[in-house]
């Protein structure tokens, strides 16, 4: 489909419409962040109609979430045949794509940490991990130090003492959440995952020992929502410092 005039007068109103999507061009100045694309329920030929619109808005490179491997082969090959060569780089563990340009240089004010109880968790963790590098953080993984082996995590202490905000991802019981908390004086984001067995209830054990967490200073995205806990992330890393008058 054609793409139609972004405003009837022909001026920029922050908007493309794509006849299948309504594609926002103008979050970037709004929030500090472009618009990203969540795979799931699209065609490749709707993600690729999307990333075009933004990157030829000047939105300089495009996240997309939630993409299985042949989706991602498809969307590549649509890209290409529409608009020729252009930049793709997809991470089959996240299950999420870069399009554009390469990532620049991290412009947070410090290190993100991504802290994993298990190698169940990695998908999840790695989303949060690589939407947090996409916004232009730099980010430290310690992964598999769940509370079944406690010492794993202790060992790695003054790595994530010295982070500036920690997001943990966790299925099964998910107390990994409370007990980094009550190690660092950070901000921790708990991502509970749907990891466990029949009593973890796909996360929902989780999402509720999470939510109920006697540590301080815990807050809690929805389940398996990596991306959610690497965007809130980088916007608590980006804060601008505060100037005394």
């Amino acid at each position: 489909m054609e793409r139609e005039a972004r405003h009837p007068d022909g001026e920029d109103a922050g908007f493309e419409e794509l006849g299948y999507a309504t594609v926002d061009t103008d979050r970037a100045r709004r929030t500090g962040a472009g618009e990203v694309i969540f795979g799931a329920g699209k065609t490749a030929e709707e993600i690729a109609g999307i990333s075009r619109a933004l990157l030829e808005s000047g939105q300089p490179r495009v996240l997309v979430t939630r993409l299985d491997p042949k989706k991602a082969e498809l969307t590549h090959t649509a890209l290409e045949e529409a608009a020729g060569e252009v930049p793709f780089a997809y991470h089959e563990r996240a299950r999420l794509a870069f399009v554009g340009e390469d990532l620049g240089a991290p412009t947070g004010n410090g290190t993100i940490c991504v802290v994993s109880a298990g190698t169940s968790d990695e998908c999840v963790a790695e989303e949060a991990a690589l939407t947090a590098e996409f916004l232009g953080n730099e980010v430290t993984r310690l992964y598999d130090v769940g509370v079944a082996g406690i010492h794993r995590l202790l060992a790695k202490e003054d790595a994530l003492r010295g982070c500036q905000v920690a997001i943990v991802v966790a299925g099964m019981e998910g107390a990994l959440a409370s007990v980094v908390a009550g190690l660092i004086a950070q901000p921790v984001i708990a991502v509970p995952t749907s990891v466990g067995y029949g009593s973890a209830f796909e996360g929902i054990t989780a999402l509720l020992a999470m939510m109920s967490s006697c540590a301080s200073g815990v807050s809690v995205v929805g389940i398996d929502n990596g991306f959610g806990a690497g965007y809130q992330a980088s916007a608590i890393n980006h804060l601008p410092a505060k100037t005394r008058s």
